[in-house]
């Protein structure tokens, strides 16, 4: 600090004072203001390093995920330069195209779409459904049920036979469909062009999955339950299902209709029953409706909430129209343990490529995945045939 204490030029002391004081003040401001000026720097410093960054406010189509906002953009336009960008991983989008069967939609579409599948009228809904990443699924058997004896300290024990294992393949087919829409409906930024067309593919796919799970000839599709023969007693074999015969060609018995149902559950083994469900069709389920037992109380019970699932003594019934209808030699009537009983194997990945030249001015969505089923336990399942 400069040294003011110095007298003024006429010797004068209250002059001198008053110039040493002002020197005083003069300097204690500048230290001040160096002391602010270093405070203020350390703050700024320690703000930057633990205080939250702030961000800036995004339009809510700058919020939206890069992958709903890449697959809407192809969809709509046919624009794949965001798609081709982003990381195989991100949120499980991939950039093969065209040879490898198209884009994969985004998760949220995929998951439509299965949750539409799960709750269609289809052996799927109450099928083991399996997702695998190979091309066909394999399920082993042990057609030969372990023994167990009884024996004391010094007796002799068999020997127990070993498994008789046997293998069902079931290859995973390519299951396709195609909506189209037109550009200028594309164009329309209000149109949901991903929900439109999640809509479109589990609808075109139900249908398609539904009629194969019971009536598919394995060739390019599942295989069917209903393509199995129905052996000639209620026991079947390893290629055959157990079959009830009402005893009357093309419809139930006169005298004693409930007879045969009746036997249909009680020819399924108990292991199996506790799980079992009817399949048959909308108008089977007429039939069935207006039997009564020996007291006049119906047999089919209606479910008692929204979306409960009518019963039949005592067991769900799942209503598909793909079953047959009652008449000679047809099984209208399946009961079992499906789960048990039949497999549904099938890709997680759903496939969607966009094609607008072949059916201009129209623009198709070719969409993909891949399922296979087959049954896979021959006495979790029992028929009823119409016939003598």
């Amino acid at each position: 600090m400069t040294e003011h204490v110095t007298r003024g030029a006429a010797g004068d002391p209250e002059a001198d004072v008053a110039e040493a004081l002002g020197g005083l003040v003069a300097d204690f401001a500048a230290f001040k203001a160096r002391i602010d000026d270093r405070m203020t720097k350390q703050d700024e410093r320690l703000t930057m390093t633990y205080a939250p960054a702030r961000r800036p406010t995004l339009a809510a189509a700058e919020i939206e995920a890069p992958h709903l906002k890449a697959m809407g953009a192809y969809l709509r336009s046919g624009d794949d330069d965001a798609l081709r960008g982003l990381a195989p991983e991100a949120k499980g989008l991939t950039t093969q195209v065209a040879g490898d069967g198209g884009f994969l939609v985004a998760p949220e579409t995929s998951t439509v779409v299965a949750a539409s599948l799960e709750s269609a009228a289809s052996l799927r809904s109450l099928a083991t459904v399996v997702s695998v990443e190979a091309g066909t699924y394999d399920v082993l058997l042990d057609d030969r049920a372990p023994e167990a004896g009884w024996a004391d300290e010094t007796g002799t024990v068999a020997e127990t036979e070993g498994p008789a294992f046997r293998r069902v393949s079931i290859p995973l087919h390519e299951l396709a469909a195609q909506p189209k829409a037109s550009q200028r409906l594309l164009d329309d930024a209000a149109f949901d062009v991903e929900g439109w067309l999640a809509a479109r593919i589990a609808e075109t796919f139900a249908r398609s999955e539904a009629h194969a799970f019971l009536q598919g000839d394995g060739v390019l599709k599942p295989r069917g339950v209903l393509t199995y023969p129905t052996a000639d007693t209620k026991e079947g074999t390893t290629t055959e299902i157990g079959a009830i015969r009402t005893g009357t060609a093309g419809g139930f018995d006169p005298v004693k209709p409930l007879d045969a149902v009746i036997d249909l559950v009680y020819a399924l083994g108990a292991r199996y029953r506790a799980n079992a469900t009817f399949v048959l069709n909308s108008k089977t389920a007429g039939e069935l409706r207006r039997l009564k037992d020996a007291e006049g109380r119906f047999l089919w019970v209606d479910g008692i909430q929204k979306g409960e699932p009518a019963q039949l003594l005592g067991y769900p019934v799942l209503v598909s129209e793909d079953m047959p209808d009652i008449k000679e030699g047809a099984a209208a009537i399946l009961f079992g343990d499906f789960r048990a009983g039949y497999t549904v194997a099938e890709r997680p990945d759903l496939r969607v490529l966009r094609d607008p030249f072949s059916a201009k001015p129209h623009v198709l969505f070719y969409a993909t995945k891949r399922v296979g089923g087959d049954v896979t336990d021959m006495a979790a399942i029992k028929a009823l045939v119409f016939g003598a």
